[in-house]
């Protein structure tokens, strides 16, 4: 029976790596993860069981775990040993560019390359990488027009000088992972997932990265928001369309953009005032001139950053993942509020 087979988390500390631990807990399988020191098992186990028991409903939590670093090829044999799947979620992010842009290159690529490894070699069936949409939406602004919208036939251009370190890591990872299986002789087969801007519930007060975003637009630390758009997906949905990806006949050999619709800076902004109006005196409500921030980018490292994005069309298609997966995800307003209410309930907003 499928729900008899054992699936490896990569990461499993992870905003995303501890959703999917719950929806695969509570579709039936045995769950393996790994994490770079076991110092935090303890409290994961915690944190994960009281997630599955409010999100499922369930109280069966039973995670395996294995020490494995992405920067070493130690320790994945044995994490591999006798599972069927993975889902290799495990990945450096960073809200700017560093100064050396390989200390987020070189993690994700050996990193992807030595799961890959260790997975063929260990005979899993399929393995599902979470990629990201930075690894298609950089690189060809000369190309789009407010009409356009962004599928999976669609690669980030690494050499183009707006391309964030961020992206190139991803895009290249990406890339190496479908290398890799189309050497590969021992008929394990991939699947990648793309998500997008990640909200939902976190699970602790450690919370994700992409969900720093909402906190920081509700702590009174930004008077206005940048002209930007950008793609909204639930972290529980991406858990879905990654279960979705490991187990769907036609997901093989196939990549999926993860987003339920896309919103502007603005639009969220002004949900988050309504729905919040207890916090309507921290959450900015105007929007800021693009050449302002285009100014101020070259004093502070976020901005400059975000700056060439400014104003730019990242409108994205997910109807792949909606029609030949049946995923339905929920909407992405939905998403931003389950992010604050969490926020608010680990006070993480004080």
């Amino acid at each position: 029976m499928e729900n008899q087979k054992t699936v490896l988390v990569t990461g499993g500390s992870g905003f995303i790596a501890t959703h999917c631990i719950i929806k695969l807990t509570a579709a039936g399988f045995k769950v393996r993860s790994t994490v770079r020191d076991l110092s935090r098992t303890n409290k994961l186990n915690q944190i994960i069981s009281d997630g599955l028991q409010e999100y499922e409903g369930q109280s069966n939590l039973a995670i395996d775990w294995k020490v494995a670093n992405l920067t070493s090829s130690e320790g994945w044999k044995e994490a591999m040993e006798g599972c069927d799947y993975v889902l290799h979620v495990a990945s450096p992010v960073m809200m700017e560019n560093p100064k050396d842009e390989n200390e987020l290159i070189t993690p994700a690529l050996e990193g992807t390359k030595n799961v890959l490894k260790a997975a063929s070699e260990a005979g899993v069936k399929r393995i599902v990488v979470t990629s990201s949409v930075a690894a298609i939406l950089y690189g060809r602004d000369d190309e789009i027009d407010e009409e356009f919208s962004f599928n999976e036939e669609h690669w980030t251009d690494v050499n183009h000088k707006n391309t964030s370190a961020y992206a190139k890591s991803k895009t290249l990872a990406e890339k190496a992972a479908w290398e890799f299986i189309e050497k590969d002789s021992s008929g394990m087969e991939l699947s990648v997932v793309n998500p997008a801007m990640v909200f939902g519930p976190v699970l602790e007060e450690d919370y994700g990265t992409s969900v720093g975003v909402i906190l920081e637009l509700m702590s009174g630390n930004y008077p206005m928001v940048p002209n930007m758009d950008m793609g909204v997906v639930d972290v529980r949905d991406v858990a879905d369309l990654q279960l979705l990806a490991m187990t769907h006949p036609e997901a093989a050999g196939k990549r999926f953009v993860c987003s339920e619709s896309n919103m502007m800076m603005k639009e969220q902004t002004d949900f988050l005032r309504d729905a919040f109006p207890e916090f309507q005196n921290k959450i900015p409500s105007r929007e800021a001139p693009t050449w302002l921030l285009k100014l101020f980018a070259f004093l502070r490292p976020p901005l400059k950053m975000i700056a060439p994005e400014l104003g730019k069309n990242r409108k994205l298609d997910s109807s792949r993942a909606r029609e030949m997966l049946g995923w339905k995800p929920r909407p992405a307003k939905e998403a931003i509020k389950a992010a604050a209410d969490s926020l608010i309930k680990f006070d993480s907003l004080n």
